[in-house]
């Protein structure tokens, strides 16, 4: 089947369930909309929150980009736009939203490209000329979660690649969680104890789900692996919180 065509058979069982089977939920849903979680996930086309959670629309208010990463709160600049500040806002301040939960994965490409570029342009390390700029919004925005790279680096001398990035993935959902804490609106809504901040990690390979404990200080299994999983997988388990 077409690709096109399976979308649109995948928008009549949609049509099918939610607007003749079971229309009430959209009849609510006409008037707007009232979620309780916004969830920061990555664009990654593996990791969709409403299919992971089994999500009703209405349920989560979603903002996904490469890496779920959440820049710092900064004073508006001429010519830089701030969708995921923005949408964080709306969120806070007119949703109201009762949590945020940043949610990685394992195997995410933003911070694989993170950890292969160097901290430094090679050529102007040496002396040289810099190359011709081209255009390249992927760098700048995966730096974001350049804290994160640095902790593994210092404390992950030694580690594989893989253990770097399965560590790397966890340290970066800390770096937006504090990146959070930074927006004045999300502070204030934390304090009056009407908002919480949760840091979610979906180990793909062993079909598990984590959450950060800040007692633990690690990342601890919040739905663990069905019992055949370890058969089909093999971890990194280094982490930069064992140091």
């Amino acid at each position: 089947m077409h690709v096109i065509e399976r979308l649109l058979k995948g928008f009549e069982r949609f049509q099918q369930h939610y607007f003749e089977d079971a229309p009430a939920l959209f009849d609510a849903l006409r008037v707007g909309q009232h979620p309780q979680t916004l969830l920061i996930g990555c664009s990654d086309s593996r990791v969709d929150p409403g299919l992971l959670l089994g999500s009703d629309p209405g349920d989560l208010f979603t903002v996904r980009n490469v890496a779920n990463l959440v820049p710092p709160c900064t004073e508006m600049e001429t010519g830089r736009l701030h969708g995921v500040s923005a949408a964080i806002q709306f969120a806070v301040e007119q949703l109201r939203v009762a949590r945020i939960i940043v949610m990685g994965h394992s195997g995410c490409g933003g911070i694989r490209a993170l950890l292969a570029r160097p901290e430094v342009d090679d050529d102007t390390a040496q002396g040289h000329p810099p190359r011709q700029p081209r255009q390249d919004f992927i760098g700048p925005w995966v730096r974001i979660a350049a804290p994160a790279r640095r902790l593994v680096e210092q404390t992950m001398p030694g580690a594989s690649a893989e253990q770097r990035q399965y560590a790397c993935e966890q340290a970066s959902i800390l770096v937006s969680l504090r990146n959070l804490e930074s927006f004045p609106f999300v502070r204030e809504a934390c304090e009056r104890g009407e908002l919480t901040l949760h840091g979610w990690y979906f180990d793909i390979a062993a079909g598990a789900l984590l959450a950060y404990s800040e007692r633990a200080d690690g990342f601890l299994p919040l739905v663990c692996p069905l019992p055949d999983a370890g058969a089909r997988t093999v971890r990194a388990t280094a982490s930069p919180f064992d140091a």
